[in-house]
């Protein structure tokens, strides 16, 4: 039996190292440091309360395997990561713009990324939120749609120099509205040099992160961001059930027919599909259908969601 008392460090220390490390139970480290197990147990006691032993989350999204391996059979996506939702006090934003910061973090790491491309909205600025400094002078944040002069914070030019800021990178703004007026030709206003540099920068990307919107006012693009001649009334109309970088979806990924989606100013949807890592974070009951849609335009490689979003998505096909 050894002898001293609990508040030896070494002690505790040891104790430690074979329950935690080791993972002996506690009658096991008993046996084999010739302590009484009372004393394993105190020793346990005070290496928690000294601060000792700290019990540590790595990632925001808690393994949830058979919901995600379930999500990205259902979607046909190559990864689904689901965060738990507060059911209680339900905030679709917050969530999954932690898991996405988590998951951009540790691709920035092991991957080479130089030019990452970025949409808009509150689950990217919940995103920026929770990203730690960086210092990434190499990476380029690209803006995939143009902008509003309302919602700075989250709209495109905020979200992209929002990810540069935070990263220690450059970033690339598509400095334009996201709709032409109707009398403007979409094809010359983007034949602009200015505009065709950022839209060769934008075929060159390996990543994409980007939100999907609904038809009603908890999407931002329909509270504000559509030209006054069209209602998401008058898109529900024509078949749309939501948006992906201000292009109007019907529920099986197929572009509305639709003038407005000839006036956006932004990344081409079927260039928007060849880049290698499309990252949509996305949650909440009424973007069902619109992630549904996104991942049968071949618009997401990586879906992170709630688990309260993805059981709804696994429940059936629309």
């Amino acid at each position: 039996m050894r002898s001293g008392a609990d508040n030896d460090d070494t002690l505790v220390t040891e104790v430690c190292w074979h329950y935690y490390v080791n993972e002996l139970t506690q009658a096991e480290v008993a046996k084999v440091m010739g302590l009484t197990r009372l004393r394993v147990n105190q020793a346990i006691g005070r290496a928690k309360a000294l601060g000792m032993v700290r019990v540590e989350i790595a990632s925001p999204f808690l393994p949830r395997v058979e919901l995600q391996d379930k999500l990205q059979g259902e979607l046909n996506i190559g990864k689904a990561l689901v965060v738990p939702a507060n059911r209680g006090t339900y905030d679709y934003h917050v969530p999954a713009g932690a898991a996405l910061a988590s998951y951009l973090l540790s691709c920035l790491e092991s991957k080479s990324w130089r030019k990452v491309g970025v949409s808009w909205g509150m689950t990217l600025a919940s995103a920026i939120e929770r990203l730690p400094r960086q210092a990434r002078p190499d990476l380029d944040i690209v803006s995939l749609i143009g902008g509003t002069t309302a919602g700075a914070a989250f709209n495109a030019f905020g979200i992209a120099s929002g990810f540069a800021e935070k990263l220690g990178a450059s970033y690339s703004l598509l400095a334009a509205p996201i709709y032409l007026p109707a009398e403007v030709d979409r094809d010359a206003f983007l034949s602009l040099a200015a505009f065709t540099t950022h839209l060769t920068k934008c075929r060159e990307l390996e990543a994409a992160l980007l939100v999907a919107g609904d038809l009603s006012r908890r999407s931002f693009m329909i509270s504000s961001g559509l030209p006054r001649d069209v209602s998401a009334k008058n898109l529900a109309s024509a078949g749309a059930v939501g948006d992906v970088l201000g292009r109007f979806l019907d529920k099986d990924g197929a572009i509305i027919d639709h003038p407005l989606n000839d006036r956006t100013v932004g990344i081409d949807l079927d260039v928007l599909a060849s880049i290698p890592e499309k990252i949509l974070a996305a949650a909440g009951p009424h973007k069902v259908k619109i992630i549904r849609a996104a991942a049968r335009r071949g618009l997401v490689d990586v879906l992170i969601t709630d688990d309260l979003t993805a059981e709804l998505l696994t429940k059936g096909r629309e």
